[in-house]
């Protein structure tokens, strides 16, 4: 019987892992190093469970324990590193061994580690081209700018693939859940951003926030559910935690090559191996389509770039999907933008879209304010969440969640809701040492008022679609949910006793500190 790994010991065994690079390589750039060792030695840890697994069975015949395994998830073929005479044109085999984690640990005192770990991952990608295309082409484990010279480099290097060797960090079926290693790999990532500030925004939404995102849409069995800016996969994670079971299907798309590639290992660690997550601009290069059009989802969900300059304005009127048929939001602020492409891909009549947006979008006005108003009044709106300042890494500004709703249009089920919900969550955080958290009761509390739709003193109303028309369908919140505490009447005459003592008290004090002055002046030595 397998001692069985506990999510604590894994957590903390693969950030041990981080300590080879600490001081020495930027947290953006080691996670890249650190999450990919620790999806190879996941897969090499699947393949060799499954080849003692076929020992047993098979004995001997190693032909057939080979057939077995070439129908892995992932397959693991043999390198073999060879030589050429120039002058012969004989071939020599210099090394052979198989395409893993343990090969590369058999080497880590080699002078070539850092290609060898390189040839493995091309190895991996081109025997699974169909699940790994491209998903390594972003690495380089053997980087001189970013992992220093070769005899630095070689023993970080060693150092690495020794820190995954810990008992903690076998990752074999019959000793961990897949659940556990797609714990670990999302509780990296949330460390990295930590240590990274600012430079994790495109990589990473604090899971608090995931969380609620994702609730909002409530997401059921059969859905298909989109995130258009994917980042490293947190929030369709989160999405496909509020199903139970496997009854739904993932799509995603990212513009940066290297989070992509963070987003597909993701999927795999969760065992969500059919997600399609493409590599691309979505505003400007949509790859999420289906017979020319774009695909429709039951559920889209994301925490786009904030107000996103240069976003490509200048060619969105001549859209080939006519996603900007409401207006083109300004070239220096993208938000509007990316709601408009979210609700172009929400299902007709029946989807549902939950993004995150800076304060901006509910109020600014030109075009912004004009295609705000035509989503108004086509009823797409369900509501609007202000949530408390500080819960990004990347930023401190309060963010709002804006939830819209394509079953409210005309001729959908909701279409007699008439009205907005406004939350006013933002007092609702528990302060942290660098940023502010929800807990799972601020969570709780804001799904339920959602749920309700009723009206709370200071902290929800239910507005009439037609009261935010007479705003000018302004959405700031505080002109909706009055937050404003009278502060208590002030006794003048309770305030000047205190006053009175306290002058009291000083004369006192000034007094003391004239007599210990004199007794130093007499006693300069003392």
């Amino acid at each position: 019987m397998e001692t069985q790994i506990n999510q604590r010991d894994i957590n903390q065994a693969a950030w041990a892992a981080c300590d080879t690079f600490r001081g020495t390589v930027d947290p953006a750039q080691y996670k890249d190093y650190i999450l990919v060792m620790l999806f190879l030695k996941y897969i090499s840890d699947v393949w060799q469970d499954h080849y003692e697994s076929y020992q047993e069975q098979f004995g001997d015949d190693e032909a057939r324990i080979l057939r077995k395994l070439e129908r892995e998830r992932f397959v693991l073929p043999i390198v073999k590193l060879t030589e050429t005479n120039e002058d012969t044109g004989v071939v020599t085999t210099l090394d052979e061994f198989p395409a893993n984690y343990y090969s590369l640990y058999e080497r880590r005192s080699a002078a070539n580690i850092g290609e060898l770990i390189n040839v493995v991952l091309e190895h991996v990608e081109s025997n699974n081209k169909a699940k790994l295309e491209g998903v390594f082409r972003n690495i380089n484990f053997n980087s001189e700018s970013n992992l220093g010279k070769t005899k630095d480099r070689n023993r970080r290097l060693k150092t690495l693939l020794e820190d995954f060797h810990k008992p903690q960090l076998d990752m074999r079926p019959s000793r961990v859940s897949e659940d556990v290693i797609g714990n670990t790999y999302i509780y990296l990532i949330e460390r990295f951003a930590a240590d990274s500030g600012k430079k994790a925004g495109e990589f990473f939404t604090p899971l608090q926030v995931t969380e609620l995102v994702a609730r909002l849409v409530e997401p059921k069995a059969g859905d298909r559910i989109c995130d258009p800016t994917c980042g490293s996969g947190g929030l369709l994670v989160q999405a496909s935690r509020q199903i139970a079971g496997r009854d739904f299907a993932l799509y995603g798309q990212e513009s940066n090559g290297s989070t992509w590639a963070l987003c597909r290992m993701n999927m795999f660690l969760h065992s969500f191996d059919s997600a399609r997550i493409e590599w691309c601009d979505t505003l400007n290069g949509p790859l999420l389509v289906e017979n020319d059009r774009l695909m429709q989802f039951d559920c889209v969900v994301a925490n786009p770039p904030f107000s996103l300059d240069k976003w490509g304005a200048e060619n969105a009127e001549s859209d080939t999907y006519n996603r900007f048929w409401r207006g083109v939001p300004p070239k220096s602020k993208a938000d509007w933008a990316f709601i408009s492409h979210m609700i172009e891909t929400a299902l007709e009549k029946s989807g549902r879209v939950s993004v995150v947006v800076p304060h901006g979008v509910l109020f600014r006005g030109a075009a912004e304010g004009r295609i705000r108003q035509k989503m108004i009044e086509e009823n797409l709106l369900d509501a609007v969440i202000g949530m408390p300042g500080n819960l990004f890494p990347t930023t401190n500004i309060p963010v709002a969640i804006l939830v819209f709703d394509r079953a409210r249009e005309k001729g959908g089920p909701r279409e007699s809701c008439q009205d907005v919900l406004f939350v006013d969550a933002s007092r609702e955080f528990v302060s942290g040492k660098n940023q502010n958290n929800l807990s799972a009761e601020h969570l709780d509390k804001i799904m339920a008022t959602f749920r309700a739709r009723k009206t709370i003193d200071k902290y929800a109303y239910l507005a009439p679609v037609s009261e935010i028309a007479e705003n000018d369908f302004n959405l700031n919140i505080p002109r909706y949910v009055d937050t404003f505490e009278e502060e208590e009447p002030i006794n003048i005459d309770e305030v000047q006793t205190e006053i009175d003592a306290l002058e009291a008290e000083l004369v006192e004090v000034r007094a003391q500190m004239a007599e210990k002055l004199k007794q130093i002046n007499r006693n300069p030595e003392s």
